[in-house]
């Protein structure tokens, strides 16, 4: 690794692999300043003697192509494809044997929110980066140990002795991962490499699918103890800095796990928590990742400056840091979603940025005497910060800071009305017979005339010392979001009869490897008014767990003999059916074999294999 404190940066992308080398200026008062410590770890695996890995840029943080997600938040979300076995083979990702990068990602509403804890500590953000490294049916459980032991006792030059290593301890249902607890004792004494439960260390992507066992690395900030027994017990002192995942079983519906047919690695390590070991601090807050970002939110609030307290002793001060570090982890945030494509609105992704920037605007007004415009001004120095690495930031920097500035003044209309009214509100509830609690009705009153996000009002009320009551606007939330859900899973089911219709690896792998079937020609599937000729019928699939084998394939079928009916998936060799992709609706109609009607509800894409599913017309 170069000495230098800057290089020039160009990526190249061809095919969609990016060609990179690093342009990044470093702070030369620092040993580690941000932009080195990424730049080593991406060098350290794109050009590492023996297992070279492929910089695949990060995905956006607006996953536009995943249902699932409101925003990327892993590094492996990008690469589900190529773990489910369903990427096409005509896209860039599944030539990818290894690949590394450092990942744009955002847990702030959905499965991961960390956005009601930003602020209250030193540790959380709705923004961060994940470095990652990544073996598609390559490298296994030794090399990827190997390469993180070396990646951090040489490369970074961490203290051996302060190094703690997780591995999964079986429960009931799943063995213990012994191979990979005896790898790490190469490296580390029997007392620093500790077996924890499947909360902790055994990773699901859901209730079935793929999955596998994971080793944790952990970091004593202190040194020279024994510190065993606060790993994994959530004290700042000692933390997790790199999950190594290995992606080796399918847990089937009935709970028991299946080898998969290729074994992949999935790593994160957190690129702030790095940086702030590397800097010698102990907050990620205390890094040059955030210190140029509060010195501009000092110079333009003209609030003193920012002294790292949290708790009580923040409280004094009316809770000056913690506005700090909201506004400084909220302005990324929205810095990295609106130039992916999102934009602040009153529904899905868009609300949760709406949240996040109503969230920053109360602290920077109410907390440190910001006036109308303070956060758009921030815009400048997020993109002077990360703009060498993530190129998209400079140039929608226009575009960003006029959704921001147009946002805050939306909601600085309403926002000082806002607080004394909840100012208002809050006495009231203090003066009650109930003086712990704030009224739903009122949160309600405060969102739709105000516009106030219920976790915002709900924050307040923390402040005051009151317990939000969130019953009656929960309820009218989770009944618009049920319709919406009912809505999505109808289309995606296409009158599948409540059967699970999806392909994963165990399915494609099938065709492939058993059937010996190829992927579906779907070049025609534009030209909806073109006949189709020497289309051929290659296999019929009845579900996941729809046979003995579970896998779902068979020969024949016959209609149901009460109902009349049968929802089949159909796999041919030519298609000029849409599968549903990009946001674009599938396409419908009909498939006629030998003579027997198909009625096509369903087309989706896995893996290249074009599955068409409808249901058998009972004269068929």
């Amino acid at each position: 690794m170069s000495e230098s404190t800057s290089t020039n940066k160009t990526d190249t992308v061809e095919d969609g692999i990016a060609t990179l080398s690093l342009n990044t200026t470093s702070n030369p008062e620092l040993e580690w300043p941000m932009n080195k410590v990424r730049e080593t770890f991406i060098n350290y695996f794109q050009n590492h003697p023996k297992y070279p890995h492929t910089f695949y840029p990060s995905s956006p943080v607006v996953p536009h192509d995943d249902p699932t997600l409101l925003f990327a938040n892993a590094g492996m979300n990008q690469y589900k494809p190529l773990f489910l076995g369903t990427c096409d083979p005509s896209h860039p990702l599944f030539s990818l044997k290894r690949a590394t990068n450092s990942q744009k990602c955002i847990r702030a509403g959905g499965k991961h929110n960390d956005l009601d804890d930003v602020g209250k500590d030193v540790y959380h953000h709705t923004f961060f980066e994940m470095l990652g490294n990544w073996s598609f049916g390559d490298y296994f459980k030794k090399e990827a140990i190997d390469l993180a032991w070396n990646c951090l006792t040489q490369e970074f030059g961490l203290d051996p002795e302060r190094l703690y290593a997780s591995y999964f301890g079986g429960d009931d249902a799943t063995p213990p991962d012994l191979e990979a607890r005896d790898i790490w004792l190469k490296y580390l004494p029997a007392k620093r490499v500790l077996p924890f439960d499947a909360a902790d260390n055994f990773w699901e992507m859901g209730a079935t699918g793929p999955c596998g066992p994971c080793v944790e690395i952990h970091y004593d900030r202190i040194g020279g103890r024994d510190a065993a027994d606060r790993v994994n017990a959530d004290f700042p002192d000692v933390i997790e800095i790199w999950n190594n995942v290995f992606i080796q079983f399918n847990r089937e519906v009935d709970g028991s796990l299946r080898e998969l047919p290729n074994q992949h690695v999935d790593t994160g390590m957190g690129f702030e928590r790095l940086t702030s070991i590397l800097q010698n601090v102990d907050s990620n807050y205390d890094t040059d990742v955030f210190l140029p970002l509060f010195a501009k939110i000092q110079e333009l609030t003209g609030a003193p400056a920012y002294s790292g307290k949290i708790g009580a002793e923040d409280a004094a001060q009316n809770y000056r840091d913690m506005g700090y570090r909201v506004v400084a982890d909220h302005i990324r945030t929205l810095c990295f979603a609106i130039s992916d494509g999102a934009h602040p609105s009153n529904d899905g992704r868009g609300y949760v940025l709406r949240r996040v920037l109503r969230r920053a605007v109360r602290y920077g007004r109410q907390n440190l005497g910001a006036q109308l415009g303070f956060f758009a001004k921030l815009v400048p120095t997020v993109v002077e910060l990360m703009g060498g690495f993530y190129p998209d930031l400079v140039t929608k920097q226009t575009e960003v800071t006029r959704v921001i500035l147009e946002e805050e003044e939306s909601f600085s209309a309403t926002i000082d009305k806002g607080i004394k009214l909840f100012n208002d509100l809050a006495s009231r509830a203090l003066a009650s017979s109930t003086p712990t609690v704030f009224s739903g009705d009122d949160a309600h009153k405060l969102f739709t005339s105000n516009g106030f996000p219920v976790d915002l009002t709900q924050l307040m009320a923390e402040e005051k010392g009151l317990v939000l009551d969130v019953k009656r606007f929960e309820e009218k939330m989770a009944e618009e979001k049920l319709l919406s859900q009912e809505d999505y899973k109808r289309k995606k089911a296409g009158g599948s009869g409540g059967k699970n219709m999806a392909m994963e690896a165990e399915q494609t792998s099938h065709l492939l490897k058993t059937l010996h079937v190829k992927p579906t020609d779907d070049a025609s599937k534009f030209e909806w008014d073109v006949a189709l000729t020497d289309c051929r019928l290659d296999a019929i699939y009845l579900g996941r767990g729809e046979t003995p084998d579970g896998i779902g394939f068979v020969d024949t079928v016959t209609p149901d003999s009460e109902t009349g009916e049968l929802v089949v998936g159909l796999i041919l060799n030519k298609s000029s059916y849409y599968a549903e992709s990009g946001g674009q609706i599938y396409d419908v109609g009909t498939i006629v074999v030998s003579g027997h009607t198909v009625t096509i509800t369903s087309v989706q894409s896995y893996g290249g294999f074009v599955l068409h599913v409808g249901t058998l017309n009972p004269s068929s």
